[in-house]
């Protein structure tokens, strides 16, 4: 029985060519961007981590109420700490991000991102080399070996995958480290490390008020994630009791890993995302659907013929069921190929290396499974309606008409209602595509503050081993800054602990002069040291007082130029120039002296959403850390100096690395990338939407205007004006469209405020983004009934009369 089905099934779609290669195509569409987006969610929110146990893996975290501080670190002697005290972790490890040089004598030196990191991490979370071995307890001892551990990729791209390469002594940070072990291809913990070394290599073991490490803890099998809270939070506050002056106000926060690895914001745009193609699926199957029902007004007699035969109503259905379902699996490999081409796109817009390496995504045996699954839902979808209603045709009706076809009265609802979905939910679908689009826009036009078109950036490093104080960093930048300055076509460069719209610096806590504020509730600073000539590299104008000389941008003296946001806010009332601050912490204590006031730019990213945050710019050698961050100012394109800059920092000392080499707008362009992939992809399902939903209206209107040709023709030949039958046909299709923008503006009312986290510069009601897709869904409808019903009453009478 169900092989008959399926030939006359078969034989019956091949007879509706046409048809049947409408249907397929808009439920591959649908399918090939659910199968693609099924994948991206699988891999970043359903695939648990390639841990064992991953439930059981949590990060801990130090917190300062009155400081602010959320999400901080922890000190390594609050590490050991915990490690004693607290019961509810199987294991704790800490780990300290680094950029680590390696230098091989022979070749160019290059920096990584590293780790250094305790031996109870790797083994906590269930990592094994490919090759050697892991880190021991012995390793990470102070004044034990120096010893490494490979990625892959460093093994593969740096050392040629050299099996002898173990044993093999390196130069990392310009200290000579043995290489222990290898880790597996793709294995990058905590998310994008590329190298190893062993934590009390660069762990503070003295300063409790150094917290710079995050930690890792695995839970017991039988402790919760509530419990770890409460006993961790004891133990903090026992140690807050036991070091009043470096732990009063510490506590601690408990975080399930995973949430490390997919924040909040970020699983709400990928469930945004899978939303948005469910929309363009279900638009696809009501189009389908109407398809279906005009093609069944066709067959009603054959189907009464069969049903006067005998045949019963579940039979009937069954069969026009295994069509719709033999549609549905016809387009499972257009709708494969179709997924593939848009994950190609998806991973072409995005930059390499950017996400935690642990989440990947590929049309796998899950994907392929889930999409036979929706194709089969699909079919279930669009055909059960068509069927049922088909399945229970007027016998009477329908054998006195013969071979003509009927609209089935009761199935005229049913079109105009999937008219009216297929409208809202594309209005919904469009609304959330202008306001991500417009969000791009924005961010394409927002300014940093200053022009980046004439700048280059870079970043070096000066390792604490062969650059152990400020003085021996501050001279090799000199030198360097001095280089650069006589390449041609440069202008002038400066060199600082940050990097504009890149980040970097440091947050200090000040005390200022003539003020008198409770210990721990001291206002924050971004604190960023500079050498001379930031003000005339950005171009920015400064708006009172003065630029440091020379001999102060390059010495301790404690002079200091401030943001605007700065001087607005502690000295709002007067002139800043003059006033005094020092850091609340710094030994010996140093009061600034404020010479200039600067134009405020953004030191970190373009989100104008937040306010430009107060900074106090001071001479560089308060802020020579190993990493240094060059800003070079150029007459001409910025990209052709970058070579003749690394030249002069080689020259200078060839041991230093030169990374993370960009101009300024690639800089600035890099920070919005994820806009610009939402941008994209939200439009063009907004569009496929729009052009399902039009190609909808249109064709169930011209079905229906076929089904009134009789009428039509009589309505002229009675002396009916044309023009009056034109407006009654139009009107039927604006109807149908003014009722779906209702919903779908309802709908998307209710909707969009779930997003406007994501949103930049745009607000999720967006009365703009409201009305133009209303007008244009609108228009389309229009359109969409215009041009059926102007042929329809171009029809001479008689030939009208003569069709029926």
């Amino acid at each position: 029985m169900v092989w008959q089905d399926l030939r006359f099934g078969v034989r019956t779609l091949l007879r509706n060519r046409g048809v049947t290669a409408i249907a397929v195509l808009c439920l591959a569409i649908g399918i090939g961007l659910n199968a693609s987006m099924f994948s991206v969610v699988d891999g970043i929110l359903i695939q648990p981590l390639p841990f064992p146990e991953p439930d059981q893996l949590v990060q801990v975290y130090g917190t300062n109420q009155r400081s602010g501080v959320r999400f901080g670190g922890i000190s390594w002697l609050e590490l050991r700490d915990w490690r004693e005290r607290d019961t509810a972790f199987a294991a704790m490890g800490g780990l300290s991000t680094r950029s680590l040089t390696v230098g091989d004598p022979g070749s160019d030196p290059q920096r990584y991102l590293g780790g250094a990191i305790g031996h109870e991490v790797f083994p906590m979370i269930g990592a094994e080399p490919q090759l050697g071995r892991l880190f021991t307890a012995e390793d990470d001892r102070p004044g034990a070996p120096a010893v490494a551990i490979l990625s892959d990729t460093v093994w593969r791209n740096r050392y040629q995958a050299d099996l002898r390469v173990i044993g093999r002594t390196i130069q990392i940070n310009a200290k000579q480290h043995t290489v222990i072990g290898v880790m597996p291809p793709n294995f990058k913990f905590p998310f994008r490390t590329e190298l190893w070394v062993p934590l009390a290599e660069y762990a503070n073991m003295t300063d409790r008020n150094e917290r710079q490490l995050d930690v890792f803890a695995r839970l017991k099998p039988d402790v919760s994630l509530t419990r770890a809270q409460e006993e961790s939070a004891a133990v903090a506050a026992g140690l807050a009791a036991e070091y009043p002056d470096s732990n009063e106000g510490w506590g601690v926060y408990v975080e399930p890993f995973i949430k490390e690895y997919v924040p909040d914001d970020i699983r709400l745009i990928v469930l945004s995302m899978m939303g948005a193609v469910t929309l363009v699926l279900l638009i696809a199957c009501f189009n389908v659907a109407n398809l279906m029902l005009a093609r069944a007004s066709t067959r009603v007699r054959e189907i009464s013929i069969r049903t006067a035969l005998g045949a019963g109503r579940l039979r009937i259905v069954r069969q026009l069921m295994t069509e719709s379902l033999l549609m549905a699996i016809a387009s499972v490999p257009i709708g494969i190929a179709i997924a593939k081409a848009w994950m190609i796109l998806m991973d072409r817009s995005m930059p390499p290396d950017d996400l935690p390496y642990t989440i990947h995504w590929s049309l796998d045996t899950r994907a392929l499974l889930y999409t036979v699954g929706v194709a089969i839902v699909a079919g279930i979808v669009f055909g059960l309606a068509p069927a049922l209603h088909a399945s229970k045709p007027d016998l009477q009706r329908a054998l006195k008409e013969g071979g003509r076809g009927t609209a089935g009265g009761g199935r005229g609802w049913m079109r105009s209602a999937l008219v009216v979905a297929e409208v809202a939910l594309s209005l919904v679908l469009l609304v959330g595509a202008s306001l991500f689009v417009r969000s791009f826009l924005n961010l394409q036009y927002a300014s940093g503050g200053f022009d980046t078109a004439p700048l280059m950036t870079m970043r070096m490093y000066l390792p604490d081993e062969q650059y152990p104080d400020a003085d021996a960093k501050t001279r090799r930048v000199e030198d360097v800054l001095r280089r650069i300055q006589e390449i041609p076509g440069v202008v002038t460069a400066f060199a600082s602990n940050m990097i504009p719209l890149g980040g970097g610096g440091s947050v200090e806590r000040i005390v200022i002069d003539g003020r008198t504020t409770p210990r721990g509730e001291e206002p924050s600073v971004n604190f960023t040291g500079v050498t001379p000539e930031l003000r005339a590299t950005l171009g920015l104008t400064l708006l009172r007082g003065r630029d440091f000389t020379r001999t102060e941008g390059m010495s301790r003296t404690p002079v200091a130029i401030v943001n605007q946001a700065m001087a607005q806010k502690f000295w709002p009332a007067g002139d800043a120039i003059g006033r005094r601050f020092r850091p609340r912490d710094g030994e010996p204590p140093e009061w600034f002296t404020i010479v200039g006031v600067m134009p405020d730019f953004r030191q970190d990213d373009l989100d104008t959403t937040q306010p430009v945050e107060p900074t106090a710019f001071v001479p560089y050698p308060y802020g020579a850390y190993p990493s240094t961050g060059l800003t070079i100012r150029v007459d001409g394109d910025p990209a052709q100096i970058a070579a003749p800059a690394r030249a002069q920092i080689r020259a200078s000392d060839p041991s230093l690395a030169v990374y993370e080499v960009s101009t300024m707008e690639e800089l600035r362009r890099s920070g919005f990338w994820q806009y610009g992939l939402f941008g994209w992809m939200f439009g063009a399902w907004g569009g496929i939407a729009l052009l399902l939903a039009a190609v909808g209206v249109y064709g169930v209107l011209s079905y229906s205007v076929s089904q009134r040709t009789q009428e039509i023709g009589v309505r002229v030949a009675l002396g009916a004006d044309r023009r009056n039958v034109l407006s009654l046909v139009v009107s039927q299709g604006l109807k149908l469209a003014g009722l779906g923008v209702l919903l779908g503006a309802a709908g998307a009312f209710l909707i969009t405020p779930i997003v406007k986290s994501v949103l930049y510069n745009v607000s999720p009601s967006d009365p703009v983004s409201f009305i133009v897709v209303s007008v244009f869904l609108s228009l389309i409808a229009f359109i969409a009934s215009y041009v059926p019903a102007r042929r329809a009453t171009a029809v001479d009478p008689l030939t009208a009369l003569r069709s029926e």
